[in-house]
């Protein structure tokens, strides 16, 4: 009888076990509710094909809201997509667009309003659904082609979903390194990298955060935590002007060092990098369900410097949020780096100082003006010294969210194909959400058109871009209520007209000078009139060259223009039609957009080169 009821209880757990294994299958799966995966999720299901997102919190947002990273780095001057439209929800939410209540960023936010702010977009897409509690366990290959992924929940359940195209967007570049994609970890050396300024090959990656939102409780609170197990106060000495210190302090008091991540309503993020919470911890290699127990580490730390800030500084009334995240504590950590996939081509911290030696920006669908900045100081060893270069702002480019390797798989998030330095500026924020809101587009596109994402046709991507009123090169002075805008951004990708870097400190910019004027041999050279500034009667002759030299290509017929008429220069919102005046760029690329339609629809290739 013994054998009997353990043997129906064999069979009934055997049953179970089954039941509990979910098959689904979706066009575009985004394994990661990260900063990308969000973006990258809600943009595809906005492009119109079924879309699943896989998220092991309870949280959409990654580094914005379960790591409890709310003030963003960047960006601020550029209202490019998805980023902007979260900036405006963020604004409509708090009744003002002065949300520099911390003094790291003119964007700061409660996590749980980012966390409102995606879910309440999610909600209103009626081809889009997001899966909570789940972790990723490995990929579903069919010879070389990714084609879904298998995913595990704390009690051992497994989900099972096939895609057209999946999406990794995970912190750490999980996906692709299931699947077999060649990757990088750590920093560089310079044949590597192509880089003379990298360190030499380790594997030693950033320090990561466990970031904390605490709470000012008012004066006479007491809301100190329980003194940490391990707690050794000399870890934080030096982390402000008033802590104990042994060498030299940090310039700042601790008041104003809380005051860094100052968010609304009185609360403030805790994510100090001087002697504070950020952690040298390494689990890359692991897998994520087994990393979990690698992090307690990280939390015990930030804990420490909570207990610290308390007792030998005299916060005590600077409290856990008990609103916010897991009671204060984030449910997971910043990750500043992790792997980054081989893809198609690889930015460096060339094409970022110089982008005009180079063809790569002509593929640019994301931009970040972040200076290059690494965390590194709570690395238990001698890290190699980078002499990080001055940058203007940049783009990136379309052929680093796909891996060289594999097919039916795009990456956004952290794990794009960058160098090790310049990953020390595209892992930023608002970048991140503009790199995801891309690979969105790319995965719907390729299911649209039941092609490879390495046979879009990059254009196209670029367009459907522009048509959301995305930024594809990073000119400061030129907003997307322009008249030229789009027409500036579309003629800049062809090479014709150019911008100019500067570097500004934490803001990096690159102007276009709309208004400034141009001589026709800035764009060509051999006709009688190179030194005069271009006008609509010399511009005629610019037009037919390039018209020709298109045509000669593509083997289409060439239709040649003797004038540009005044109907056509009202019609495209111009007006002083002179012939003899000189033109404005703005005026420029207007015309050239309109008059040269195969300039910006040619195909490119991933290098940037003409590709016909």
């Amino acid at each position: 009888m013994k054998h009997f009821i353990l043997l129906i209880t064999i069979s009934l757990s055997s049953f179970f076990c089954v039941a509990q294994i979910k098959n689904i299958h979706t066009q575009v799966l985004v394994v990661g509710g990260s900063t990308g995966g969000t973006a990258a999720g809600i943009q595809s299901a906005r492009s119109g094909v079924e879309t699943i997102i896989i998220e092991q919190t309870n949280m959409l947002g990654g580094m914005l809201t379960a790591a409890g990273v709310s003030c963003t780095d960047g960006n601020a001057a550029m209202q490019s997509g998805i980023w902007h439209e979260f900036r405006e929800a963020l604004y409509n939410h708090y009744h003002t667009k002065n949300l520099q209540t911390g003094w790291v960023s003119e964007t700061c936010f409660e996590p749980h309003v980012a966390d409102s702010i995606f879910k309440t977009w999610a909600a209103n897409e009626k081809k889009i659904k997001v899966f909570y509690g789940w972790f990723f366990d490995k990929v579903l290959k069919n010879d070389n082609k990714i084609i879904g992924a298998e995913f595990i929940n704390s009690n051992h359940e497994k989900l099972i979903i096939t895609a057209n195209i999946t999406i990794d967007a995970t912190d750490l570049g999980d996906v692709f390194s299931a699947a077999g994609c060649t990757y990088d970890l750590g920093t560089e050396d310079s044949s590597q990298s192509n880089e003379n300024i990298a360190p030499g090959k380790s594997n030693i990656i950033q320090d990561i955060t466990w970031a904390a939102v605490l709470k000012d409780y008012g004066r006479g609170a007491d809301k100190t935590i329980q003194r940490p197990v391990d707690y050794d106060s000399t870890k934080y000495f030096c982390s402000t002007k008033d802590a104990p210190c042994t060498v030299t302090p940090y310039y700042l008091n601790t008041k104003k060092v809380l005051d860094y991540g100052r968010l609304p309503n009185n609360k403030f993020m805790l994510n100090w990098p001087a002697h504070g919470n950020d952690y040298y911890l390494n689990v890359v290699e692991l897998k994520p369900l087994e990393r979990e127990h690698e992090f307690e580490k990280a939390k015990d730390h930030t804990l420490g410097f909570i207990y610290f800030l308390q007792t030998q500084l005299g916060m005590k009334q600077f409290g856990l949020a008990d609103d916010e995240l897991n009671h204060g504590m984030a449910f997971i950590p910043y990750h500043r780096e992790g792997r980054r996939v081989n893809g198609m081509v690889r930015l460096n911290i060339n094409h970022i100082k110089d982008p005009y030696q180079f063809n790569l920006y002509k593929t640019g669908i994301a931009v970040g003006d972040y200076p290059v900045d690494h965390h590194h100081a709570q690395y238990p060893g001698k890290v190699p010294p980078i002499a990080f270069p001055k940058i203007s702002a940049y783009n990136i480019p379309l052929g680093s969210l796909m891996p060289k390797d594999m097919e039916g798989l795009i990456v956004c998030d952290k794990g794009i194909s960058v160098s090790n330095i310049a990953n020390g500026t595209t892992r930023l924020q608002p970048v991140v959400l503009l790199t995801g809101q891309a690979a969105g587009i790319l995965a719907a596109q390729s299911v649209l058109q039941k092609i490879s994402p390495k046979k879009i046709n990059i254009r196209t991507i670029q367009q459907k871009l522009l048509d959301n009123k995305n930024y594809l090169m990073p000119f400061y002075d030129v907003k997307p209520n322009d008249l030229g805008w789009e027409a500036i951004q579309k003629i800049s990708l062809t090479g014709i007209l150019k911008g100019i870097g500067k570097s500004e400190g934490w803001e990096n910019k690159m102007f276009f000078y709309p208004d400034s004027l141009i001589k026709v041999n800035d764009i060509k050279n051999n006709i009688s009139e190179k030194n005069d500034f271009i006008n609509l009667s010399n511009i005629v002759s610019v037009i037919n060259e390039i018209n020709f030299s298109i045509s000669k290509k593509n083997k289409s017929i060439y239709k040649k223009i003797n004038q540009i008429s005044i109907h056509t220069y009202d019609e495209l919102g111009l007006d002083k039609y002179d012939l003899n005046r000189s033109l404005t760029k703005r005026e420029l690329a207007i015309l050239l957009d309109n008059y040269c339609h195969s300039l910006f629809q040619s195909p490119i290739d991933w290098q940037g080169e003409l590709h016909l």
